[in-house]
């Protein structure tokens, strides 16, 4: 028997709802030709133990659905996006990047995956280790678009040494944010001007996509991006190492669940956290953002 949990949307929407029902009929109809048995669970009340001994899960609804409650899945359980609400049938509705199923192609899709023929794409997850002054030593949630480090105050400059690959600084802005390849459509390409994306991208080698990650640093004076552009952005597989000098700071994966550290923490991000298993069914996931580049939408 194959063991799926189905995680879904739910904020009142009648457009969500409805796909949802689509979704819950389709799998009852091939529940018993697969012998399929599942389980529907909100995104708003899912828990890790959800998520235990299951052979499949189900992500109903947009990116920020999945990346919302990816940190609670295993490496080795297949994903599949469902995009409940595609901005093609609505100017309102999700881009969802990584939903590469919708309601009108999921009852192909869920059998090409029950049957093994769906491309297995191993997403990378960046995460961020603390060590605390008083010997604590605890790890982020991984985040498969991006991961901020800032003052909590945001009036205020985050603070803090930074570190990577044997060079060293001292740096003042308005905090850092690392990004994924794959996760560069999303607040990258929201705070870097268009030449400066460029300009990044033509440090990328294909092959480093999957060990390689975006650092950027935000609103530091510009004659230490001159100094230091290494500091300022870069393309890098070394881990980044930040000691605070902030009264308090955090640590956000994916813009969701604040991780709070004190002056003196340590923080230590790379790219190290266990990837996701997502599953597409007409492009690989790398295909999908390459096109999206080519034709300059992000």
């Amino acid at each position: 028997m194959t063991n799926v949990l189905v995680v879904f949307k739910k904020n009142f929407e009648q457009v969500h709802d409805e796909s949802l029902r689509k979704i819950t009929d389709i799998l009852h109809d091939i529940s018993e030709r697969f012998d399929v048995k599942f389980d529907l669970t909100a995104r708003e009340k899912v828990r890790r133990a959800d998520f235990i001994g299951r052979d499949l899960v189900i992500v109903l609804g947009g990116d920020g659905t999945l990346t919302s409650i990816s940190h609670n899945i295993d490496a080795d359980t297949p994903v599949i996006g469902v995009n409940s609400h595609p901005i093609e049938h609505d100017p309102s509705g999700s881009f969802g990047f990584y939903m590469d199923s919708n309601v009108d192609t999921f009852a192909e899709d869920i059998v090409t995956a029950l049957n093994g023929n769906s491309i297995i794409n191993e997403v990378p997850r960046l995460q961020a280790i603390i060590d605390t002054t008083s010997g604590n030593r605890f790890t982020t949630d991984p985040a498969m678009n991006d991961l901020l480090i800032a003052n909590t105050h945001q009036y205020a400059p985050s603070k803090y040494h930074l570190r990577r690959g044997g060079k060293k600084c001292r740096q003042q802005s308005s905090g850092i944010v690392f990004s994924t390849w794959l996760g560069q459509g999303a607040w990258l390409n929201h705070i870097l001007e268009k030449n400066t994306m460029q300009k990044m991208r033509k440090k990328v080698n294909t092959s480093e996509t999957g060990d390689h990650y975006f650092v950027v640093s935000r609103e530091i004076p510009h004659q230490q991006r001159e100094d230091e552009e290494w500091s300022w952005f870069d393309w890098t597989n070394e881990d980044t190492v930040i000691t605070s000098d902030m009264h308090r700071g955090y640590v956000v994966p994916d813009g969701w669940d604040e991780v709070h550290f004190n002056r003196g923490a340590s923080i230590t991000v790379n790219l190290e956290a266990p990837k996701l298993c997502l599953l597409t069914f007409r492009k690989s996931i790398n295909e999908k953002l390459a096109d999206l580049i080519a034709q300059d939408l992000v």
